[in-house]
């Protein structure tokens, strides 16, 4: 069952309207529905096209965070081949919300990793919503250690509202935990990239988000804090959320602009939750062009690569 956002209501009354005409159709197979469900269906997409042509930073938020919206496990579903999920960080335990291990793609052995935050009240429980303790990320640290010794490329999959805040977490060195992952991505002798396809939460996304290569989805997003936070801390007052995502610039577009990422990967109109087929193809495209261009470098290369497009951000603005 289709989720709509509130900006979506147009095109929401439009598909009730065919689904009404087609419970109708199945009650008296005498009515014929087929031209009037063609042109509702030909005006709602012509919506769904118009809307999405000029979503503002704060709409783009609500699409990034679309229950639908397909998430770690989807696309380690579709492209990812003999999938083998490794567990726990050999200090404190294990954390179901980095999820990380190892597989092929496109033959290719690479190691993985990503914040799931589960698609259903059990599964968002056990991910813990995509907020990772110290555990997750020094699983990740390790590896990362595993794929730099055996010379396997990484990919990140970041979709995370930021690192969990909790005492315990705080507790366990949350701030070292997230550092120590930043700095094993910075000096990794092999290749990496980061794929951001939902939410790129302060240091719990750039913990995984340190590659050789940054992608957004279209209508993803990359901040230092949440709109809500934000602006509850400079506003004092989270119902301006709204103008905090638009004060943030914390689009794809934004970022691309500033040279925080590297490219975007589009989304068809309706956002990536109601094609996951088209974005799944468009990633593999993209990660197939990442293994090609790095497949030469040297380990040397690969860091040094890594290093300068860090220390360029920030200096042509």
């Amino acid at each position: 069952m289709q989720s709509y956002l509130d900006f979506e209501k147009p095109v929401a009354d439009l598909e009730a309207k065919i689904a009404e005409l087609k419970s109708m159709a199945q009650s008296d197979q005498a009515v014929s529905i087929d031209e009037e469900v063609n042109r509702l269906s030909a005006r709602a997409d012509e919506a769904l096209v118009e809307i999405y042509r000029k979503l503002t930073p704060w709409q783009k938020t609500q699409v990034a965070r679309h229950p639908q919206r397909p998430h770690f496990s989807d696309y380690v579903r579709a492209l990812i081949t003999e999938w083998t999920p490794l567990a726990g960080d050999r200090k404190f335990g294990e954390d179901a919300a980095l999820q990380a291990g190892f597989g092929r793609f496109n033959g290719t052995p690479v190691a993985v990793l990503g914040q799931e935050k589960g698609n259903s009240t059990e599964t968002r429980l056990k991910h813990n919503f995509g907020m990772a303790n110290p555990e997750g990320y020094r699983k990740a640290v390790r590896i990362m250690d595993m794929a730099d010794r055996f010379s396997v490329p990484v990919i990140s999959f970041v979709d995370t509202s930021g690192a969990y805040p909790g005492i315990g977490a705080e507790e366990r060195g949350q701030a070292e935990a997230i550092a120590r992952s930043t700095e094993k991505s910075l000096e990794l002798g092999v290749p990496n990239i980061a794929i951001i396809i939902g939410e790129g939460g302060s240091g719990g996304a750039i913990a995984i988000a340190t590659a050789n290569r940054v992608l957004m989805l279209e209508n993803a997003i990359y901040s230092v804090i949440s709109p809500e936070a934000g602006a509850s801390i400079l506003f004092r007052d989270a119902a301006k959320a709204q103008d905090m995502a638009t004060a943030q610039k914390i689009t794809a577009q934004d970022l691309l602009g500033f040279g925080v990422i590297d490219a975007i990967i589009p989304e068809p109109a309706g956002g990536a939750h109601r094609h996951h087929g088209t974005i799944m193809d468009s990633t593999r495209a993209a990660l197939s062009a990442f293994l090609k261009d790095f497949a030469g470098k040297s380990r040397l290369e690969a860091r040094e690569h890594r290093r300068e497009k860090f220390l360029a951000i920030g200096t042509s603005l």
